[in-house]
């Protein structure tokens, strides 16, 4: 039976692995690529070309640069969950013989910085921009799915307080969709019966709504056990207190709104607007997280978070002090991961198939007794 008091705390941050016991359970025995790796290649580009034009397309974006390093005390960078686990690499650049020094950081995500770059780049409402993303999570466990090289999508676009919403997630969706059409047709190793696609619409339920679900699973046992319901979800009010006491994961005080009410059809209360795009991975027979997002916090959302979190002294902060002030625009954003979803749409069994960074000797060697290719 599944001790809930001690399991609920335990999920709330990380990958849902931590030893490579599980690791070893979850990698297939059966598997095989349905492309060469230069195949793999040759499809990894092209989907991510075939995905960054969608996304400008469908959501009104333009392609822009984006920071690997960012100044410590700008406090642009993420620090992902509200609980410090996850810190950012730092260092310091002595520059001028260190009598101009920086210290410096390689970012976890471009979340808050994209807030600022619209207004650097005079984009206004209904406008944003779209980033090639690359950042480093030096805190990560390293399993299948989870690599301390991150490649991302990472988007923004301005909105108007009338504009608070999600529908932007359903133009996201039919972006993926298109791209898993493409790669079909360039490739048509790619269908395979054992491998359904993506369905045609993602399914849209609030984390309260999950948990009066499966209240007596843990945050990642629920989103498995809906995952075999429906296989491509939406999980809304990411961060809220829920009614057992928990959040469904921690979340940054900072950038998503998580505490905004809004109400259900028949008249509940329900707290954020942001939330994760998930999927049933059939390769790997698991959840597979593709995207967060949310609509970003204003004044009174932040102000609100931040006493939650007991972090106030962030408001004197120069970023934080533009979302108070006013002078950064209210706006909608999300990172979308780019091996995650290229691992789901060319059906392979490890990030390491489409993204060449470092992987333990450990880990390594199982890939290889089960035919899985990992890039070095």
């Amino acid at each position: 039976m599944t001790d809930v008091a001690g399991a609920k705390p335990a999920d709330l941050a990380g990958p849902g692995i931590g030893t490579y016991e599980e690791v070893e359970r979850v990698l297939p025995d059966d598997y095989r690529s349905l492309l060469t790796p230069r195949e793999t290649q040759r499809a990894i580009f092209g989907a991510r070309r075939h995905i960054e034009d969608g996304l400008c397309r469908k959501l009104g974006l333009e392609m822009v640069q984006v920071p690997l390093i960012v100044d410590a005390e700008s406090g642009v960078n993420d620090m992902l969950d509200r609980d410090g686990s996850r810190t950012p690499v730092s260092f310091r650049i002595a520059n001028d013989n260190g009598v101009h020094p920086i210290d410096a950081q390689i970012v976890q995500a471009a979340t808050k910085w994209k807030r600022v770059a619209l207004r650097q780049l005079g984009m206004g409402p209904g406008v944003g921009l779209c980033t090639d993303m690359r950042a480093v999570r030096k805190d990560y466990f390293l399993d299948h799915d989870h690599s301390a090289y991150v490649d991302q999508w990472d988007w923004e676009r301005t909105i108007t307080a009338e504009d608070r919403t999600l529908e932007t997630v359903r133009r996201i969706w039919s972006v993926l969709r298109g791209a898993q059409s493409y790669l079909e047709q360039e490739f048509p190793a790619l269908v395979d019966e054992r491998y359904p696609g993506l369905p045609e619409e993602i399914t849209f339920i609030h984390a309260e709504d999950l948990l009066a679900r499966y209240p007596d699973l843990p945050r990642k046992q629920r989103e498995t056990a809906l995952l075999q319901e429906v296989p491509a979800v939406f999980i809304i009010g990411i961060g809220w207190t829920l009614d057992d006491g928990y959040p469904h994961e921690l979340r940054a005080a900072d950038y998503d709104d998580w505490v905004t009410p809004t109400t259900t059809a028949d008249g509940q209360t329900r707290h954020g607007l942001n939330g994760d795009i998930l999927v049933w991975n059939p390769v790997t027979r698991r959840r597979h997280e593709l995207s967060s997002m949310g609509v970003r916090v204003d004044a009174a959302s932040l102000r609100q978070q931040l006493e939650l979190t007991g972090q106030l002294d962030w408001l004197d902060l120069p970023y934080h002090r533009g979302i108070v002030d006013g002078t950064l625009p209210l706006s909608i954003g999300g990172g979308i991961g780019q091996s995650r979803t290229l691992m789901l749409l060319l059906h392979k069994a490890h990030l390491g198939e489409v993204s060449v960074t470092v992987w333990p000797q450990v880990l390594k060697d199982m890939c290889a007794a089960r035919g899985i290719h990992v890039l070095e």
